[in-house]
């Protein structure tokens, strides 16, 4: 049976169409991909991500524990401020994608991905035996009580200006104004006691997400609509981190090709020098340094073309497969734009071909299509920047 987020009726009766995401029931859109999207790019859109899981981590060893466990350098991190990294198994291999919010001395918030919680959790929960023993839960659970925490994610232009009509007073708001990429800082919300981060997964700057107490997470939500935001789904959520080059677990990350961080331009976030070992560590640099393959974000010459999909084949100009489509959706613009894996790293500007698959084979494939029949004809592209420029 689906799980579903406190939000669910919210959902239903704001028209949202439901589907099943991570094993959670979740709205896809509520008028249009398109126009959600464009909402977020102009003006601001509200996404219910309290699918995700929200681990707490605290005690003196919890620095400890998270530089054991995380691929970035959690030493670094000052209370106030938030890090994306990796948990990474013995071979090397991408267990998932996290951020690390560090709200106190010895506290941090771990954000994990929703199909991923429970496994993260038993690994994590293994590798906290013995030397760290530290305070480990589940903000998901009832049991954490009071600390509970889901999250709802603002993110747009207008996403400070409308927070600000529900901050408390003046300090708040100067909080707020003063928060820079990545911080991190607690206050009430129109009443609701939250972490406010000015963090998110569309490619917007300035993007929020708000951590509040599940049972606090619809009148928040109501609170956030009424002020001025549009409830926005996981397909708007899709097109904007897809355009901005932002990876998927199970697109991007693991899955299928079994992508690492260094075939995706994010290998800045391992930080392979930093004073503590991680787990898998020395089997993840000898996959980096023997690795050809590169993710490059791709745009469809024109318009209309049939969108593709993860597994597509990507094409040069003699029709040798050269890579693989990952991702790919609906830009601002209205062109597909998409992340896509080649054999070796492209230049922007460098021209491909993507071939859309059909979800079935038609009987063109077959020794003799009929007459009539459509046949497959693969469409240009050409790399772009591997990040999205506001």
């Amino acid at each position: 049976m689906l799980k579903q987020t406190a939000l669910h009726a919210a959902h239903k009766s704001l028209g949202g169409k439901m589907v099943p995401f991570g094993g959670w029931d979740m709205p896809v859109w509520y008028s249009s991909a398109r126009e959600e999207h464009l909402a977020v790019r102009t003006v601001v859109g509200l996404f219910d991500v309290s699918h995700m899981g929200v681990l707490d981590v605290r005690g003196p060893h919890a620095c400890a524990f998270l530089d054991h466990v995380a691929t970035n350098d959690v030493s670094r991190l000052a209370v106030g401020r938030s890090q994306y990294a990796y948990l990474l198994d013995d071979a090397g291999a991408v267990i998932d994608d996290i951020m690390i919010y560090r709200v106190a001395d010895e506290r941090y918030l771990v954000v994990v991905n929703a199909a991923n919680n429970d496994k993260d959790i038993e690994w994590l929960r293994a590798q906290n035996a013995g030397e760290f023993a530290c305070d480990l839960r589940d903000l998901r659970d009832p049991t954490a009580g009071a600390d509970m925490r889901v999250d709802l994610a603002l993110q747009g232009p207008a996403s400070q200006v409308l927070l600000e009509k529900l901050l408390p007073d003046a300090a708040a708001i100067a909080a707020l104004s003063a928060l820079p990429w990545a911080g991190i800082f607690e206050t009430t919300l129109a009443g609701h006691t939250a972490f406010v981060s000015r963090t998110g997964y569309t490619g917007e700057r300035i993007a929020y997400e708000l951590f509040v107490h599940p049972d606090e997470s619809v009148a928040l939500w109501h609170a956030l609509l009424d002020a001025g935001a549009r409830p926005c789904g996981l397909a708007a959520r899709d097109s904007l981190r897809t355009e901005a080059g932002l990876p998927l677990y199970g697109h991007e990350l693991a899955g299928p090709l079994a992508l690492a961080p260094f075939h995706i331009g994010f290998d800045n976030f391992v930080k392979q020098q930093k004073p503590a070992d991680f787990i898998g560590k020395a089997t993840y640099a000898a996959y980096a340094a023997a690795a050809k393959s590169r993710l490059v974000r791709f745009r469809m010459n024109e318009k209309g073309v049939r969108p593709s999909k993860l597994g597509d084949p990507v094409l040069d100009r003699r029709g040798r497969v050269v890579g693989t489509v990952t991702s790919c959706a609906q830009d601002t613009a209205g062109f597909l734009t998409g992340l896509a894996l080649l054999e070796s790293a492209a230049e922007p500007g460098t021209g491909f071909a993507v071939v859309a698959l059909p979800e079935r084979m038609p009987d063109l494939l077959k020794p003799f299509a009929p007459f009539g029949s459509r046949a497959l004809v693969p469409d240009a592209m050409t790399v772009v920047g591997r990040w999205r420029k506001e």
